[in-house]
């Protein structure tokens, strides 16, 4: 996969001079999921990337915000952005597997990129084993990568007491969550440690409220020193219960650590567990504006590791990471070059009832509603 994908990206990269010559054919709308362009999350990611690329290459682009938080909302919007002409689509997260699978048939002119709208969610959406069409391209990432390294970092930065804080118990979260452990625990073996333990949990919803923040209220109290809180909303109940302790939280998808320090306390996010979206969207927005899109259509590629430079992964943790003499950059430079070279593998198996670790001692509680 990691040659497939560096092959790919150099074969971008090789047309790009050409690229002017497409411009004017192609024009980009993005519609929204739930939420809007200044979430710090994977509306505003997905936004900006758009708008990077549409403004340096001189492509028009707009975006279309859902009235509401359902398959017909997100429908609408794609209908209205073909009504008014565009000519591709860039659709940010799980949710639009039904959207897709409604509208893309109906315009086999219009390009579609989504992200994060896996196989499973497109068969499940269409009841359609190997759902594809050649006007669709969907990215999903190796979340299992991206957990490892926070993992890693968190034990490394001397946090032995942690927690994890899934959204639903979906293939996403589950690697997120189960890649974690793993980090955690092999951190805990390389430093001889035996008192890293880790309470594992889902709140079975994407969003924060009083039931899950009790919850965390009752983790940190306990002694849970730092909690990975991965999925949409959720991360509002791991900060207010870290607030009253001075806990801290790792983020997710995205860097989290400007929106967690702006609504908690500063410093509060160590690290975050990060999805490479927007090169994403501008890698594929350089190979439609090349003609390339044969490359992309009716598939759902998988990305993570492309080599053994942190900045040019579609899976990291950001520059804004607290490290420390525990953990420095050129600590996880070597990580990620022991995790691209096979040196360290992790499993993104995801059929265990729940995670399991070998030195680190982990307290599964299932939903927590």
């Amino acid at each position: 996969m990691k040659k497939v994908i560096a092959l790919a990206l150099t074969a971008v990269m090789t047309l790009a001079p050409a690229a002017s010559v497409f411009a004017e054919d192609m024009t980009v709308a993005m519609v929204t999921d739930y939420g809007d362009i200044n979430d710090q999350s994977f509306n505003q990611t997905t936004y900006e990337a758009c708008k990077e690329y549409c403004e340096e290459n001189g492509v028009d682009f707009t975006y279309y915000k859902p009235e509401g938080d359902s398959t017909a909302d997100r429908a609408a919007m794609i209908d209205k952005a073909a009504a008014d002409g565009y000519t591709v689509v860039v659709m940010p997260g799980y949710a639009f597997a039904e959207a897709i699978v409604e509208e893309a048939d109906m315009y086999p002119d219009i390009k579609f990129v989504a992200l994060d709208v896996s196989q499973y969610d497109l068969d499940t959406a269409s009841s359609e084993e190997g759902y594809a069409r050649d006007n669709v391209y969907s990215a999903v990432y190796q979340e299992e990568l991206a957990g490892y390294m926070a993992g890693v970092a968190a034990v490394k930065l001397g946090y032995k007491k942690l927690g994890f804080l899934g959204g639903m118990a979906v293939p996403a979260v589950i690697r997120y969550g189960y890649g974690f452990v793993q980090g955690a625990d092999a951190a805990a073996a390389e430093l001889g440690l035996d008192d890293v333990e880790i309470n594992y949990a889902y709140g079975n919803q994407f969003y924060g409220d009083a039931d899950i923040t009790a919850a965390m209220d009752t983790w940190y109290a306990g002694g849970t020193e730092c909690v990975f809180a991965c999925g949409g909303g959720i991360y509002t109940s791991a900060c207010e219960a870290a607030e009253k302790t001075g806990g801290k939280v790792i983020g997710v998808d995205v860097d989290q650590s400007a929106l967690i320090d702006s609504q908690y306390e500063e410093g509060m996010c160590i690290t975050s567990a990060m999805k490479g979206l927007k090169p994403t969207v501008k890698t594929v927005l350089e190979a439609i504006q090349g003609d390339q899109w044969t490359e992309y259509g009716g598939k759902v590629e998988t990305l993570g590791l492309v080599g053994d430079d942190p900045a040019a992964n579609y899976v990291a943790l950001p520059e804004t990471t607290a490290f420390a003499d525990g953990f420095t950059a050129d600590d996880y430079a070597a990580l990620v070059a022991a995790m691209s070279s096979g040196e360290i593998t992790v499993s993104d198996d995801t059929e265990a009832a729940e995670p399991t670790a070998t030195t680190a001692k982990v307290n599964f509680q299932g939903n927590l509603k």
